[in-house]
């Protein structure tokens, strides 16, 4: 039996993602496709971690933080698959603290956005003529 391959054509068009940016995973040594001439054959994990790397990326993490989880992982190794699980967890933790902080940070600037057009508004109103004069 053999097992299933994809070329990058297919990958690209299941994942919604250029040859290009496959390509660019590839020369980061993150997917080793087989070569017959030109054409790239993937296996099912390169598939595999195409599907992380883009999942990572959706998620904010850097390409460095996907290739260090996903190169953790070893099959034969349930203590390495913990340790991976921990990183990740470590990961989750630093991007969800960066998001409340960069929540926090528009929240800071929504407000002065409206002092600063309080500010201009009520300087408008001191160019118009005062209606008040007649």
């Amino acid at each position: 039996m053999t097992k299933r391959t994809y070329t990058i054509t297919e990958l690209a068009k299941e994942f919604d993602v250029t040859n290009r940016a496959i390509r660019f995973y590839e020369d980061q040594g993150m997917l080793s496709p087989k070569r017959e001439g030109q054409k790239r054959i993937y296996s099912p994990k390169d598939r595999v971690r195409l599907k992380l790397i883009l999942r990572g990326k959706r998620i904010g993490f850097t390409l460095a933080e996907s290739r260090a989880l996903i190169d953790m992982y070893n099959p034969d190794s349930q203590s390495d698959n913990e340790k991976q699980l921990y990183h990740f967890l470590d990961i989750i933790d630093e991007k969800e603290a960066l998001l409340e902080q960069q929540l926090q940070d528009i929240e800071v600037m929504k407000i002065e956005l409206k002092d600063a057009r309080v500010r201009c508004l009520t300087a408008l109103e001191a160019f118009q003529p005062n209606q008040d004069t007649k």
